[in-house]
């Protein structure tokens, strides 16, 4: 093997990984997992796909070796290979963010309404839990939270936050997270807690994979 057919060979498998990602639904399949694993049937409901096209887009991530599977009973449950390749999606999604115009403008159509709200970066964050100044709720579904969550943050499912208003004052500072910066669960939480005077209401400007990618403190129950 001469220079030239190494590098044509190295780069063929690097185009691999390149290959496998270049579909929307498996991009947003990737980002799913981010959260924590989900058998074939969880991820077909939340992608809104068939279990067929979902069990299809997961065999072409394995392939790359982007994701990792484990068999319990009868169901199979999926999960990123690593954190490198949380890392690369994320890389993606911001570069995205920062060079076509068209992903700012579908953004800033989407959330123009709810960008108004104050936001905390995760260092802020850090630094407010570390003085205990602050309550954090996980707005994601209890799956997610169970498989990872801020340290000391509190699960608290949107669809559940207006009766637990009733267990927070209103004089405390409470910064509300979920799956990422364009998860609009966040976004809604803070809402609901603004229209119920909650005035010190704030959200993290990204999510739990963001977190655990600069080393901050996860917990999990299982």
């Amino acid at each position: 093997m001469n220079s030239r057919q190494f590098k044509d060979v190295l780069y063929e498998q690097f185009a691999r990984i390149s290959k496998a990602l270049a579909h929307p639904k498996r991009l947003e399949l990737i980002d799913i997992l981010s959260q924590g694993e989900r058998s074939v049937e969880a991820l077909a409901q939340v992608t809104h796909i068939s279990i067929a096209s979902t069990s299809q887009h997961l065999q072409t991530l394995k392939a790359a070796q982007l994701i990792t599977t484990r068999k319990e009973g009868l169901y199979v449950y999926y999960r990123l290979a690593d954190m490198q390749v949380n890392k690369l999606w994320v890389l993606i999604r911001d570069l995205g963010g920062k060079k076509l115009a068209d992903v700012d403008q579908v953004i800033q159509n989407f959330l123009k309404d709810r960008q108004q709200f104050e936001s905390v970066s995760a260092e802020e964050l850090l630094t407010l839990l570390q003085k205990g100044d602050v309550i954090v709720l996980d707005v994601r579904p209890t799956l997610e939270y169970e498989q990872g969550y801020i340290k000391g943050a509190l699960s608290v499912p949107l669809d559940k936050l207006e009766k637990y208003l009733s267990k927070i004052p209103k004089s405390k500072t409470i910064v509300a997270y979920c799956r990422g910066p364009h998860c609009v669960m966040s976004f809604d939480a803070i809402t609901i807690m603004k229209t119920k005077g909650y005035r010190h209401a704030i959200r993290l400007d990204e999510g739990l994979p963001e977190w655990r990618l600069r080393g901050y403190p996860v917990e999990q129950i299982n």
